[in-house]
């Protein structure tokens, strides 16, 4: 074991939660759960002054035996339905059948079952002599009670779960040596200490096993014949004496100064720990710090408020936010207000009034942004993009406005502003209906919008309304009529680079980004079939690959004249805009 010397004294102890750590002060206990988003909740609870029996000797210890079930089993409950939100939450009932149901198995692995194998293997106690046979039985119940530790410690659950109460320790010993209390330091320090449940559970088997061949040996010296069931009866009654003098015990070591003599006593109960705590991940400690530090913070402050899981302010929330989506690559600040806004129902005026969310919108934002972590883009999250100054509603089944394909509909709005007469407009391959949409926003023209993707025209139709006449078609097959301007921002990614991008683009529909072998098979069609489709003079407006210029101005040079390229924000070629011959 790693020897800390000890600067701070301290008496806040703890308890490994269901993926957290719960620690209690002198007022107050804190308990801290990492979710599996990643991020640290925390609850804390004002706990009553002292009473008078926590100055009695022995009674006080019977009082924290009982109490630390109680608490013990509610706040590993507690954890759970954080950790675990999908599962029903347990009633106040349940809590108190949890309670019974620990205990009676306690009583039955360490009390019934080791006098029923010492009974197997002795079965005339009379001929070893009645304290001997108590304190073989006593013997068994150790074995017993140590197999059971080696047992569960083998169980992945619960394994975790002893990582954390090795952080538990860990942070407790940091403070105590005066380190600064970070994840490094707490990582540096022994998982075992004094004042641990695991070494109360020992020295209440040891100090059994002396009540109990004692008490036993006394009633057979007095010649009272009380039978099996009448032991057992006496050796339940005789608890409490035993909780008692076992925490008298733990409490006086705990305070002893450490040398050689008093690690005689302490060595069996932190050898006993390395069954019962295991070193911590790093993220581990940084819980148990939380747990601790809020402890402190409440026993120094008595006006500290308390909170529950999930409550945050908006600051809070904002920073927990902010936090995960640089941890995820997304440096966008604007993003962290639009999920919140998203997720709460509110509008993103409304954040600066808002209060303090609660633990069912505190799960709301970290679906949201967990998702945003995957790499769904903020639009489909939102179910909203803005374009060209308006706002359109977007889903998975469209591609999400660009806000290069803005410098598309511009030019197009130019055009046809420019011209004194109202003209045709087609959108092929419209998608959510954004270039439409702001075309026939901004100009005075017949707007006509077509895409081969029936779930995409469901999403265009409620963006364009009245707007604009939607045609189910794929590219000009189901289109009649001549236009003035047609306008198109078509798939034009090769097939093979599809795959290869970044996840918030493929997971964008693969039918509105796949153009082809070589990415330019719409615009080979486009170029046969809109001539057909043009009005004498008629314009043509082609959304472009920034390396697709030269292809695409060869493709329309038989039909096309007046042939120039736009560029886009970042300087690459863009948009190609043509005059039909």
């Amino acid at each position: 074991m790693k020897k800390e010397s000890k600067t701070n004294r301290t008496f806040i102890g703890g308890q490994a939660l269901m993926e957290g750590v719960m620690m209690q002060g002198a007022t107050s206990m804190a308990m801290a759960v990492r979710t599996e988003e990643g991020d640290v909740l925390v609850e804390t609870k004002r706990l009553k002054g002292k009473r008078w029996y926590s100055r009695v000797p022995i009674l006080r210890g019977c009082v924290a035996f009982v109490n630390s079930l109680i608490t013990g089993t509610g706040t590993l409950l507690r954890s759970a339905e954080v950790i675990y939100p999908e599962e029903e939450t347990p009633s106040k009932g349940a809590y108190a059948f949890s309670a019974f149901l620990g205990i009676a198995i306690a009583i039955v692995l360490f009390m019934l079952l080791p006098s029923y194998i010492a009974s197997l293997i002795f079965p005339n106690p009379t001929d070893l002599g009645v304290l001997w046979y108590s304190l073989i039985e006593g013997g068994i119940r150790i074995a017993l009670f140590v197999l059971y530790l080696f047992g569960v410690s083998r169980l992945k659950d619960i394994r975790r779960t002893f990582m954390y109460h090795g952080a538990e320790h860990r942070t407790i010993n940091c403070f105590e040596s005066g380190a600064e209390l970070t994840p490094e330091n707490v990582q540096k320090c022994s998982t075992r200490h004094n004042r641990c449940g695991t070494t109360f559970l020992f020295f209440v088997i040891i100090i059994s096993i002396l009540v109990f061949s004692l008490v036993t040996w006394v009633i057979a010296e007095l010649g009272w014949n009380i039978g099996t069931w009448g032991r057992f009866g006496v050796r339940i009654a005789l608890l409490p004496l035993v909780a008692g003098l076992s925490y008298e015990l733990l409490r006086f070591l705990a305070v002893l100064p450490d040398n050689k003599f008093v690690a005689i006593f302490r060595a069996p109960g932190l050898a006993l720990q390395r069954l019962t705590t295991y070193p911590p991940e790093i993220d581990m400690a940084e819980v148990a710090i939380t747990s601790f530090n809020l402890v402190r913070e409440m026993d120094a402050n008595p006006d500290m408020e308390t909170r529950k899981f999930g409550e945050f302010t908006m600051p809070e929330l904002k920073a927990l936010v902010r936090k995960r989506l640089v941890k995820a690559g997304i440096e966008e600040e604007s993003e962290v207000d639009w999920l919140i806004c998203a997720a709460l129902k509110i509008r993103r005026g409304e954040l600066a009034t808002f209060g303090k969310t609660d633990i069912t919108q505190y799960r709301k934002v970290a679906s949201l942004v967990q998702k945003r972590e995957s790499g769904i883009p903020l639009d489909y999250i939102t179910g909203f993009s803005e374009f060209y100054g308006l706002r359109l509603a977007v889903s998975e089944d469209v591609l999400i406005p660009r806000l290069d394909t803005e410098i598309v509909a511009d030019e197009v709005i130019k055009y046809i502003n420019s011209v004194d007469k109202k003209l045709a407009v087609l959108d092929l391959m419209t998608g959510s209906g954004c270039i439409a949409l702001a075309v026939a926003k901004n100009t005075s023209a017949d707007v006509t919008a077509s895409d081969i993707s029936e779930k995409a025209l469901e999403v265009a139709k409620s963006n364009l309304k009245e707007n604009a006449t939607v045609i189910l078609s794929d590219g000009f097959d189901s289109i009649d009529g001549k236009f003035d301007v047609i306008v198109s921002n078509p798939p034009y990614i090769a097939s093979e680079v599809v795959d290869t991008l970044a996840p918030d683009v493929t997971c964008q529909p693969r039918l509105a980004l796949d153009g082809g072998e070589d990415g330019l098979h719409h615009y080979r069609k486009i170029a046969i079939d809109a001539p057909s489709r043009l009005n004498e003079n008629g314009m043509l407006f082609l959304e472009i690959g920034y390396d697709q210029r030269e292809s695409v101005t060869a493709f329309l040079q038989q039909h096309f004249t007046d042939i120039v390229c736009k560029k886009d924000y970042a300087g690459n070629d863009r948009v190609i805009i043509a005059r039909k011959k």
